[in-house]
């Protein structure tokens, strides 16, 4: 979320989506909606560049409201989509610059002065991504085999008897069971462990792989089981920036990964795409763990 002030001035603030190179000739966009509520999408020229912006009511985008309604997941999944449904429309017309979610500013004026400030580093992002588009990849572990609940340890002795009445009380068949019990536990856990490193020198060969064909790569925070599920573990979740002249050979490099016995068995692999290059814009939105470009 970005805002530009704490309380809006009058009943409309501007949303800037993103950015585009000015030409003098902008295709139009396509038809798209925008944020509920707001004015028509349109475009306006700031020095060199084209920007895609909306009018929105002041009171609904204010840093309250927005917190209040980010607070609500569905609330917030419909201002993404809103938001993505005109960086995508936006991108669809050529090299396009998304910018972060909700970036508001108090009216047109400012948006402007805003944009100008920051008009050479737009304008190197807009050199950077021409010609590319930004994939998805998630990597998890696949799911281990169902297996047997461990049959449970033996019952302890009765607390009344001593250690040492106990040890010399027990039946010889429940000293060999309690090993063995431990025996099993043990095996499993190491089992776990050596399949986890597995997954994770996987991902990692997955990482380097699409890396190579990529003119940037990051990666970024994996996803916990409370989205995943705890059965399927992302291990890893990056983006790489690819040459659209490219794009068939990173879809055919990623299915030639799943065919790998050594890293299909272990590892489901997600590919999506393409976007708009969302992580490559070199702002606050590219998150931990950052490979940058190659």
């Amino acid at each position: 979320m970005t805002t530009q002030a704490a309380a809006p001035r009058t009943s409309i603030a501007i949303c800037v989506f993103a950015v585009r190179r000015a030409t003098g000739r902008e295709p139009a966009l396509p038809p798209v909606t925008g944020h509920a509520g707001g004015g028509p999408v349109r475009t306006v020229t700031v020095g060199t560049l084209a920007a895609v912006i909306q009018d929105v009511p002041a009171d609904e985008f204010s840093e309250a409201a927005l917190r209040e309604r980010f607070s609500d997941r569905d609330a917030l999944e419909r201002c993404a989509r809103a938001h993505h449904e005109v960086v995508a429309a936006a991108a669809a017309t050529g090299p396009a610059v998304p910018l972060p979610l909700a970036t508001l500013y108090l009216d047109e004026d400012r948006a402007r002065a805003a944009l100008v400030r920051d008009e050479p580093r737009l304008r190197a992002v807009l050199d950077r991504i021409e010609g590319r588009a930004e994939w998805g990849v998630k990597v998890s572990v696949a799911a281990a085999p169902d297996e047997p609940p461990a049959a449970p340890a033996p019952a302890p002795a009765p607390a009344t008897a001593t250690a040492t009445a106990t040890a010399k009380a027990a039946p010889p068949d429940t000293a060999v069971t309690g090993r063995a019990y431990l025996d099993r536990l043990r095996t499993r856990r190491q089992a776990g462990e050596e399949r986890r490193e597995a997954a994770l020198r996987a991902a990692e060969w997955v990482h380097t792989t699409l890396s190579g064909l990529s003119a940037a790569a990051r990666r970024l925070r994996a996803h916990g089981p409370g989205v995943t599920g705890e059965r399927h573990r992302q291990v890893l979740n990056a983006a790489y920036l690819v040459d659209a002249s490219r794009a068939a050979e990173l879809a055919a490099a990623v299915e030639t990964l799943r065919r790998d016995p050594d890293i299909g068995d272990r590892l489901t692999i997600e590919l999506t795409g393409p976007w708009a290059p969302y992580s490559f814009t070199g702002g606050a939105e590219t998150e931990a763990g950052d490979d940058g470009d190659r």
